[in-house]
């Protein structure tokens, strides 16, 4: 990993971490253990591809950092809050994420569901804060970009696809709109939402638009490729689990090798999306090559 992407994943953990454990001071009565719960959940835990997505691109418009990591910590919210309950029993049934207990075996399953929604209005909150802005335009567009993201029209209409696609044979088109929804909704997000913090109208947004539909194409192949790849100590959760329900990927529908080709050109299609702002947009352009050769 270059060290411009390295370091910026460091500081951005650190960051949100910082962030989370404001946001979540343990109350004295006995909601302790639900906030513990989101705590055990939010804070030093995943790689924050996306809130490192929120403050790369809102760098480019000159951004307060402060605000971006607020919106990137609602992103992370939605993201942590969505694995909560796809690790339920009703769900996906995993024990483990991120290399320790799913938040359910930890704790419980009621207070699992509980977390998980209580992250989920979270990231509402942290959008509407003063500290991420003060412009109430920019706050409601905020709202409306991670709520269509992460609704039926985004990342939950693509874990309903998910779960349809056991009982049904998807074909290359259907595996490709689930993972835009499932998995590329809240990288496109994430990517536009630095935008909005940058007062960029949607007209100027396009190519942002476009280098993360093809990141959020490129994430999910890689993950495919590590479901039938990776290394179970490095994922820290359960793999295979794909071709043991019998589900279509784009590993089983294309095979391997062009799997893997189409996720390199992906890539390099999202980088030539950003080459009008030339060097400012490298960290963005070394976070899509990323994506795509993580082993883990």
């Amino acid at each position: 990993m270059p060290d411009i992407l390295g370091n910026a994943f460091e500081r951005v953990q650190t960051e949100v971490d910082s962030a989370f454990d404001a946001f979540l001071p343990v109350p004295q009565d006995s909601r302790a253990r639900l906030v513990e719960a989101m705590r055990y959940a939010a804070i030093g835990g995943g790689k924050r591809v996306r809130p490192l997505l929120v403050v790369a691109s809102a760098e480019l418009f000159g951004v307060n950092r402060s605000a971006a990591i607020n919106a990137g910590c609602a992103v992370e919210a939605i993201h942590a809050y969505s694995l909560i309950h796809d690790d339920l029993p009703c769900m996906d049934n995993d024990d483990l994420r991120h290399g320790k207990p799913t938040l359910h075996k930890a704790f419980d399953e009621a207070t699992a569901v509980l977390a998980g929604d209580c992250l989920h209005a979270l990231a509402f909150d942290i959008l509407t804060q003063p500290d991420t802005s003060t412009d109430p335009f920019v706050q409601s567009e905020l709202v409306l970009t991670l709520a269509r993201a992460s609704g039926h029209e985004g990342m939950a209409g693509g874990q309903m696809m998910d779960i349809m696609s056991e009982e049904e044979d998807y074909d290359l088109r259907q595996v490709t709109r689930l993972q835009q929804l499932k998995t590329g909704a809240l990288l496109a997000a994430s990517v536009e939402m630095g935008a909005i913090l940058g007062r960029v109208p949607p007209e100027g947004r396009g190519h942002l638009r476009a280098y993360a539909r093809d990141i959020g194409l490129a994430f999910q192949i890689a993950d495919d490729l590590l479901d039938v790849e990776g290394d179970e100590a490095k994922a820290g959760k359960a793999l295979r689990k794909d071709e043991e329900q019998g589900k279509q990927t784009f590993v089983t529908l294309m095979g391997v090798a062009q799997a893997r080709a189409q996720a390199e050109m992906l890539v390099e299609q999202a980088g030539r999306h950003l080459a009008g702002h030339g060097e400012d947009a490298r960290l963005l352009v070394e976070l899509a090559r990323f994506i795509v050769r993580r082993d883990h």
